[in-house]
């Protein structure tokens, strides 16, 4: 990690990996995530937080890593699509997305099982207004949400 008069060290858990990696104050933690780290799966979209392509998990909290500065994450948990599952143990929420469907392009489909996952961990027995409010923040121009709620659903039960 090269270390200048212009970057500052940044120290957290990715993915439940412990790295450091030398930022410019004004980096947000999509920039780190994607350019930095490689995560590419956090998808870089409206770059606004109108859109939660970019959602991921900080300290058990679904944010936009678009709005986060890359330092407000010193010392902190981060959990990006790539933690999720993994390609020989998908997640649950991964399964039941492909089960029923719910991934068509799948630009949102990151974001979405951040979100899912995150409001999931607090409410487990969540009701379809319960996902619908808990997926609120995270766009979805193919789908029309119908079959990405009833993935989610699916898992609770």
């Amino acid at each position: 990690m090269a270390v200048t008069k212009d970057r500052t060290p940044l120290k957290m858990k990715v993915n439940g990996q412990a790295v450091e990696v030398a930022v410019k104050p004004s980096w947000t933690l999509l920039r780190v995530l994607r350019e930095e780290l490689g995560l590419t799966g956090t998808k870089k979209g409206c770059e606004q937080g109108d859109c939660g392509a970019c959602t991921v998990i900080l300290d058990g909290q679904a944010v936009n890593a678009c709005l986060v500065l890359a330092l407000q994450a010193q010392s902190k948990e981060i959990e990006t699509i790539e933690g999720l599952g993994s390609p020989d143990h998908l997640h649950p929420l991964q399964e039941s997305f492909i089960k029923n469907g719910a991934v068509q392009c799948g630009f949102c489909t990151p974001g979405m099982l951040m979100s899912a996952s995150a409001m999931l961990k607090e409410n487990p027995g969540a009701s379809p207004d319960e996902i619908k409010r808990g997926i609120s923040g995270n766009l979805c121009r193919c789908t029309g949400y119908t079959k990405i709620v009833k993935a989610i659903q699916d898992v609770t039960k």
